[in-house]
């Protein structure tokens, strides 16, 4: 049986640790997409043709959104993790009445919350830029925290496989980052020669630009519920990989 009160302390705890954080959680990716908007939505923009019906500075909305939640996420997750390792205080957490549950329930119901805070705000700056309309608004909520929700954990599980600074953010620089990059955050995979578009699918990323694309535009490189299956099955495979841990104690009790 989940203990709501355990949940709620540790949801609170990192609901308050991003917003004593709001300049660099917040702020930072504001300024960083409203760069974006103005070189690509409004210098490039005005250059390109309508992809798929939807005005270029319109089509880019979803892989700006995503580029910040996929490296917000997994940032915060795993900073919120690999820091009570650091100073010690995870023994705290683990010596305490809480199951594997109730620790992932608040860890990840905070990453969701903090992923919509964001969204909700990049939205309202994209809007200040470019005339857009969501075509399926319960459906992009619904993705945004279904891949908020597998990039938490994604970021615990990072956060407890560091044991420096410099490994915590080896994955979201040079992974992360790059793939976000090439998966279809500026173009549709369509626009690429062949082979490279077939080459294109096999970057993970590609689906989840593509889902919240769909939810955006009705109208994606990739069938909806392809999207939806790989993030679903990367959701439920970090969720094991954590059970796991919690069951072993690898890193947690060394």
């Amino acid at each position: 049986m989940i203990n709501w009160r355990s949940t709620w302390s540790i949801y609170t705890r990192e609901l308050m640790r991003f917003l004593r954080t709001a300049f660099q959680s917040v702020l930072a990716p504001v300024l960083t997409t409203s760069l974006y908007f103005i070189v690509f939505g409004a210098a490039i923009g005005g250059r390109m043709p309508d992809l798929g019906g939807v005005d270029y500075g319109a089509f880019i909305i979803p892989g700006l959104l995503m580029l910040t939640l996929l490296g917000e996420t997994t940032s915060n997750s795993s900073f919120g993790i690999y820091m009570p390792r650091f100073t010690g205080t995870i023994y705290e957490l683990l010596s305490a009445p809480v199951g594997v549950g109730e620790t992932l329930i608040g860890f990840v119901g905070a990453a969701m919350t903090k992923s919509l805070i964001l969204a909700a705000i990049i939205l309202l700056t994209a809007r200040l830029f470019v005339d857009y309309s969501i075509a399926h608004p319960l459906l992009a909520v619904i993705y945004i925290m279904l891949v908020a929700a597998a990039f938490s954990l994604f970021g615990f599980i990072l956060g407890i496989w560091a044991d420096n600074f410099e490994k915590l953010g080896i994955i979201p620089m040079l992974f992360l980052t790059p793939l976000t990059f090439l998966g279809g955050t500026f173009y549709s995979i369509d626009m690429l020669p062949k082979p490279w578009d077939t080459i294109a699918l096999a970057n993970p990323i590609v689906y989840l630009v593509s889902g919240l694309r769909w939810t955006f535009y009705g109208s994606s490189d990739v069938n909806i519920w392809i999207s939806f299956g790989i993030t679903l099955a990367f959701l439920a495979a970090c969720t094991g990989v954590i059970a796991y841990i919690f069951k072993t104690g690898w890193r947690l009790r060394a």
